[in-house]
């Protein structure tokens, strides 16, 4: 037993690192929804602050989204060219939301009666 202990440990040290908030460029983030923006003066450094608030928050729930969630997400927030937190962090959100809805609430969302 006590041999196997550094594979153990290493193994865990190895799913920590990996399960980590992605990293994203958030200068390269923010330069095309700046220049795309519709809100009078709200340039890249408003986009840059809200990414790294995105980000800062991610960092401190990371750990309550389960892992699934968690990799569905980032998928989908790197669909584009330009990852964003912000796009992360409200997939994580609806994803969270939608699975504590209660399971009677859950059907007949299809669309049709």
């Amino acid at each position: 037993m006590p041999a196997l202990l550094p594979i153990i440990l290493a193994a865990t040290h190895i799913v920590l690192v990996a399960d980590t908030v992605p990293k994203f460029d958030v200068e390269k983030t923010c330069l095309p929804a700046a220049a795309a923006s519709v809100a009078p003066g709200r340039g890249s450094a408003d986009c840059q602050r809200d990414e790294n608030d995105a980000r800062a928050k991610l960092d401190q729930e990371w750990a309550k989204y389960n892992p699934g969630q968690r990799a569905e997400c980032v998928r989908f927030s790197a669909l584009g060219s330009n990852p964003s937190y912000v796009e992360l962090l409200t997939c994580l959100e609806m994803a969270k939301q939608a699975k504590e809805l209660p399971e009677a609430s859950k059907m007949g969302t299809s669309g049709s009666r």
